[in-house]
């Protein structure tokens, strides 16, 4: 993998291609990684995969995280491997969520119109009140995909994404532009949520110990 020295040098050759592709590099733990614009994914990928020298022609994994609280809130992370050197390198794009930016929207114009009514605008009902934003009622948000984080599939530029943007799908409810067949891959096509991210509730069938059983109030059976 390129040391922190290396990974500037490639972060320059690209941004050299592609204006400002590259926002930034990490280099922890042992593991260096390319910071991407998210609109510019596919142009570095395609760069480290067709560029005399670089050569990461194998996908070998894709895969998303949820850094809730931090902004941005997403993350897809890209492993690349040169297999003539044996050598790794990563790309990570930072998604917002847009459901959150939609929310905020919603909160402030309920809050300007509590504000109207506490001035005296009796005769406008919360619900009905005008927003901010163009005059329109604010509508409250549904789970569609306007508020889905989005990026494009690079499953054009590598087969062996995917599956993978499919599990990223499933899991994070991260929307992959372009790719052909983007559903659900381990849960119901009529699940509702993202599974792995970090504000979905922890369920569960409840565990019924014996010492809990109704004939049991004394506690363990003899």
């Amino acid at each position: 993998m390129p040391d922190a020295a290396g990974l500037e040098l490639i972060r320059a050759e690209i941004n050299e291609k592609h204006d400002a592709a590259v926002i930034d590099t990490s280099h922890d733990r042992g593991q260096g990684a390319l910071i991407a614009d998210p609109g510019q994914v596919l142009d570095i990928l395609r760069w480290l995969r067709d560029t005399p020298g670089q050569e990461y022609r194998f996908l070998s994994s894709l895969h998303a995280a949820d850094y809730l609280p931090a902004e941005p809130r997403f993350g897809v992370h890209y492993e690349l491997l040169c297999r003539d050197r044996v050598e790794r390198i990563r790309v990570k794009a930072l998604l917002a969520d847009p459901a959150a930016a939609q929310l905020a929207e919603v909160g402030a114009a309920g809050g300007s119109s509590r504000k109207a009514q506490a001035d005296g605008d009796a005769g406008t009902p919360p619900q009905k009140a005008q927003s901010s934003l163009g005059g329109a009622p604010a509508p409250l948000p549904t789970p569609s995909e306007q508020t889905l984080p989005e990026i494009d599939s690079c499953v054009d530029l590598f087969r062996t994404a995917d599956f993978q943007e499919r599990e990223a799908f499933d899991m994070f409810g991260i929307l992959f532009r372009g790719h052909p067949d983007l559903r659900r891959i381990l849960m119901p096509e009529d699940y509702v949520g993202w599974p792995q991210r970090r504000d979905f509730p922890m369920g569960g069938e409840p565990v019924l110990f014996t010492k809990d059983e109704p004939d049991s109030p004394s506690g363990w059976p003899k």
